[in-house]
């Protein structure tokens, strides 16, 4: 950051990110543009269905307003703007418009028009935020995606409301989200394609928490790269080498052979047994003749002893691993 007044450093990395956040506010703009009816949404008739993910970020949104206008109120622009840009391109861009498009490609799901009115309303209250450090994109966007205010720039200021703060929900979407960040935290550790669904069990002795899960399943599921969920009170019926994500009050299993297949992982780790094989004879040999030892600079054989030390560790866990899906 720039303390006030003072001048501040141009980056070409900084005007690159902001074309990229002008890019992704408009590409969503479009997104819920091309999937509002005809005859429009009308804010003023709030829906009765709200989901748990539409109060989830309506009330972020909420809070989002308190404290941005909280911070312009205080001249504190720069901490303002940062919140806005968080809020749109994480909160709303990255997890709800992801969690709502199962429902926005039903047709007949009944808490599609909930879906389109909660995008529409967050958006141009995040239009209306975000309009004193980006005038023209947000002007644009705001006078063709609605008719009722001529005009952002004079359009009313988005007001904080007890009727959109949303505790519990916000908390249960969080849960939710934090489980889908240990799905594919643990499927990139295993190299696991995006493409390839596996069924999910998500077990919890806790009520409330099944609930949680069974509210959000839709796009859970969608977001987990599931094939299916399946939510119980216990570990009935999941394999002992299930991998899993611990939660609070709840663990997520997913079942190893439905990640990896089995016989193809065997082979890939017997290549890397031979590969390593080779890395060791090479360094190993190196590090046993005298020529080597006695004439290289201390530099370089401390490199091969680490060398040594690291394919030995590597070895070792790929043999486990060979013995585990061998068994």
């Amino acid at each position: 950051g720039n303390a006030p007044g003072n001048d501040m450093r141009f980056y070409w990395e900084r005007v690159e990110a902001s074309r990229n956040f002008a890019n992704k506010v408009w590409n969503a703009s479009r997104f819920i543009m091309m999937n509002m009816p005809e005859e429009g949404i009308d804010l003023n008739k709030k829906p009765e269905q709200l989901t748990d993910a539409d109060k989830w970020i309506l009330s972020k949104l909420n809070t989002l307003v308190k404290d941005v206008t909280d911070n312009m109120e205080k001249y504190e622009l720069g901490i303002a703007a940062d919140k806005i840009y968080e809020f749109i391109w994480e909160e709303f861009c990255d997890w709800y418009i992801e969690m709502v498009k199962p429902r926005l490609y039903s047709e007949t799901d009944d808490t599609r028009y909930a879906a389109l009115w909660t995008l529409k309303k967050v958006l141009i209250d995040a239009l209306k935020m975000l309009h004193p450090y980006m005038p023209f994109v947000t002007e644009e966007i705001f006078c063709t995606i609605q008719d009722e205010e001529e005009s952002i720039m004079i359009s009313s200021w988005p007001v904080y409301t007890e009727e959109y703060a949303f505790a519990n929900e916000e908390n249960a979407v969080e849960l939710i989200k934090e489980a889908v960040r240990g799905i594919r935290n643990t499927r990139a550790e295993m190299n696991v394609k995006p493409s390839k669904k596996a069924k999910v069990f998500v077990v919890s002795d806790d009520e409330a928490t099944r609930n949680i899960f069974e509210n959000g399943k839709v796009f859970f599921a969608t977001l987990g790269h599931a094939s299916e969920v399946i939510i119980q009170a216990d570990k009935t019926g999941i394999d002992d080498d299930a991998v899993s994500v611990v939660l609070h009050k709840a663990i997520v299993y997913m079942p190893f052979a439905e990640l990896v297949d089995i016989a193809k992982e065997i082979e890939r780790l017997e290549k890397e047994v031979e590969r390593l094989n080779k890395e060791l004879a090479r360094v190993n040999g190196m590090l046993a003749n005298p020529n080597f030892v006695s004439k290289a600079p201390e530099k370089k054989i401390n490199e091969e002893k680490e060398k040594q030390a690291k394919y030995q560790e590597m070895m070792k866990q790929v043999q486990s691993q060979l013995e585990n899906l061998k068994k």
